[in-house]
């Protein structure tokens, strides 16, 4: 059981290493425009459409309800901590 849960650990967080760099490029070409009020509406938008598609159309099956809201919940809390990390500060 325990090489299961180490198994399991070890594929979230190869998951979310993967999802942070892939979101750390994106945000950077974002942050490239020059412009901090055009970088935080993009990170914005970015956030919004994230959360409203985990809400809308994410669907899991073999999961109860229950489940189902706590996983969305969860992707979403995940969403804007990752979006609100990045800042702009132009040295």
């Amino acid at each position: 059981m325990t090489n299961k849960i180490n198994e399991l650990q070890t594929i979230n967080t190869a998951w979310q290493i993967a999802i942070q760099e892939i979101l750390r490029l994106v945000v950077r070409d974002i942050y490239k425009t020059g412009d901090e009020a055009l970088f935080l509406s993009h990170i914005k938008r970015l956030e919004e459409s994230a959360i409203d598609s985990i809400s809308t159309d994410l669907r899991l099956r073999g999961n109860d309800e229950w489940t189902e809201v706590l996983v969305k919940e969860k992707a979403s809390n995940f969403v804007t901590s990752l979006l609100t990390s990045f800042t702009f500060d132009r040295i």
